[in-house]
């Protein structure tokens, strides 16, 4: 054989192996999950001065698509791509961008391409974005919201593995059918139950008395319960035609309290009012006249209590059915804001809105 054939055979046999391992590239592409990375701001996209910086920083600055370049290890687990829905520290979170949100996570989940989203968050509010979504969301598909506790510049930061394993759930098929959840520190954890416990630490989110529904081994997460609440596909929300949410306000309760507050926010247009009383959410004598004020305008209060764990016993601490309370079971004051603001774009009866609180 000549030197032209050898060269024509090894010219065939480079373009061979060449398609060969575009086949294999894209076969393996094809075989990922198409994950979509929803970006709000917050920690996990904020930088300090500088790597020892993990107070004082600056949050909601680093745009998703650099996110996402960021962890390069994103595109062996998943085919990713983002979008930006608002870039704002989370203590600046509203009900605007809630219902921008959950209105493009449903348009999203409705396409079959999209198998499941990540959406990024600040961590002062993510328990309530989350819970918020769990009662929009219209779709079985997984739901993960993340953060992190410290920013990117700063030594030891979570923020990347956190979102590498978000990812990694919102594209698991174990995660289908579970409800909004939230995954930081390889802890996995309902939208429902989850809530920030400590300031400044990466262990900060827990279920205190309930638990989370499962962990991270390596790259797996692995689930040991669901919640048996309902939530996504099973509530009664629909925000599709919302552009709006009832006003609904948190006053809480301490020694030698008035009723000045209830009366400032019924002045203010407050549809309905959480109660975060003491103990078992107990109420002052002195709030009970502003409180029947506001009833007769309208306005639902809800009882829950300021120590954030256990279950307000409805007719407990107070006679329930002789003021037209409801008993917010074992929500937070923030979480059942935010039941009793979608509770009120269907019904103000307090009978009603008790039943919802039993089911969600």
């Amino acid at each position: 054989m000549n030197r032209k054939n050898y060269l024509f055979l090894a010219v065939i046999c480079v373009l061979v192996f060449s398609l060969q391992a575009v086949c294999l590239a894209a076969e393996k592409t094809d075989t990922l999950p198409n994950v979509k990375i929803l970006a709000t701001g917050g920690t996990i996209a904020g930088s300090g001065a500088t790597n020892t910086t993990t107070v004082g920083y600056t949050a909601a600055v680093t745009p998703v698509d650099a996110l996402i370049n960021d962890v390069p290890e994103l595109k062996k687990v998943a085919n990713v791509s983002g979008e930006q829905i608002s870039q704002i520290a989370s203590e600046n979170m509203t009900n605007e961008v809630w219902l921008t949100l959950g209105k493009r996570v449903n348009q999203l989940l409705a396409q079959d391409a999209i198998d499941g989203i990540v959406i990024t968050h600040g961590t002062d509010t993510l328990e309530e974005t989350a819970y918020f979504l769990n009662l929009v969301v219209k779709s079985n598909k997984p739901v993960v919201v993340v953060g992190s506790m410290r920013p990117p510049t700063a030594m030891s930061a979570d923020g990347m593995l956190n979102l590498y394993r978000a990812t990694i759930l919102a594209g698991s098929k174990e995660a289908i059918g579970k409800g909004v959840l939230v995954m930081l520190n390889d802890t996995i954890h309902s939208g429902r139950d989850v809530t920030k416990t400590i300031t400044d630490r990466v262990d900060t989110f827990r279920a205190p008395e309930i638990g989370p529904l499962g962990f991270f081994t390596g790259d797996q997460p692995v689930f040991y319960r669901t919640s048996l609440r309902k939530h996504t596909t099973a509530t009664e929300f629909d925000i599709n035609q919302l552009n709006d949410l009832p006003r609904v306000d948190i006053t809480y309760h301490y020694a030698n309290n008035t009723g000045v507050v209830i009366e400032a926010l019924t002045r203010a247009g407050a549809k309905g009012i959480v109660h975060a009383g003491t103990g078992n959410g107990s109420i002052g004598k002195a709030e009970y006249p502003a409180i029947e004020a506001a009833q007769k305008k309208g306005v639902v209060i809800v009882r829950s209590a300021r120590v954030g764990n256990g279950i307000i016993a409805r007719n407990g601490e107070a006679n329930d059915d002789k003021y037209n309370f409801v008993a917010s079971d074992n929500l937070n004051p923030q979480k059942a804001r935010i039941l009793l603001m979608l509770a009120l774009t269907k019904t103000n009866n307090p009978q009603e809105i008790q039943k919802m609180f039993w089911e969600y």
